[in-house]
């Protein structure tokens, strides 16, 4: 089914609107069907499985590091309908029949470059400069043991868990339109309480991991179209950075 068309079929589902679709048309490469998440919310994880399901897709995109990718797929793998670990993450590997998976976040060396160029070209205090490495050194982290409970987890018979799942106020169980509400509210909620900070290092790691997706989702592209799981917070900062590479292209 092709994107466009999966949008418009899905469109009654109240867990399927903005801010959490948004698709990106090219006229020569294939689509991108942004997806937004939050981990682990129930609204999250059926809007993948409702999106990833009926999909004829080259390529699946996710926000997660290439490292942490073996782990998700031994997740993925679990015979419960949604994987009882991974969110919606491994509920998107499960549900899609993409030829390709792909890691899009950080940490790479292509983000580590842009990011240390940034800092050197803003001339950014040591203060600042300490916690985005720090922030860095957190995520490089993270990365490495997912590798390593993905090795344990082949290696033996136990399913290893990086971290316990989130508990919401709503479960798989409920309707869709309970789980949307939900949804909403916590995204909203999470926004107000984020509008009142202005934390300089966080700003330079995530804007460069964004575009350091929009570097990775436009060059999926040119294999076919792709469907993207990225944090909610992220849909309309790589929408927009990949309509900017759309018109850079014509």
């Amino acid at each position: 089914m092709a994107l466009s068309h999966a949008v418009d079929a899905l469109a009654d589902d109240p867990r399927l609107s903005d801010p959490f679709l948004r698709l990106v048309s090219h006229p020569t490469d294939g689509d991108v069907l942004l997806v937004g998440v939050v981990h682990d919310h129930p609204a999250s994880v059926a809007r993948v499985r409702l999106v990833c399901g009926p999909l004829e897709t080259e390529t699946l995109a996710l926000e997660l590091p290439t490292a942490a990718l073996p782990l998700y797929r031994s997740y993925a793998r679990d015979e419960t309908v949604p994987p009882r670990f991974g969110g919606e993450m491994s509920a998107a590997m499960q549900a899609a029949d993409a030829p390709s998976v792909i890691g899009i976040d950080a940490p790479n060396w292509s983000f580590l470059r842009r990011l240390c160029a940034r800092l050197v070209a803003d001339r950014a205090s040591p203060t600042v400069a300490r916690r985005v490495l720090s922030s860095l050194g957190g995520a490089t982290r993270e990365a490495l043991a997912c590798r390593v409970a993905a090795t344990l987890t082949h290696a033996t018979s136990m399913t290893v868990t990086r971290d316990d799942p989130i508990r919401y106020g709503c479960s798989h169980e409920d309707s869709a339109e309970r789980q949307a509400d939900h949804e909403r509210a916590h995204v909203a909620a999470v926004q107000a309480l984020l509008a009142g900070t202005d934390e300089r290092a966080l700003t330079y790691r995530d804007e460069t991991r964004e575009r350091c997706m929009i570097d990775r989702l436009a060059s999926a592209r040119a294999s076919g179209d792709v469907v993207a799981v990225v944090g909610v917070d992220h849909v309309e900062a790589l929408a927009e950075g990949l309509s900017r590479a759309d018109a850079s292209d014509m």
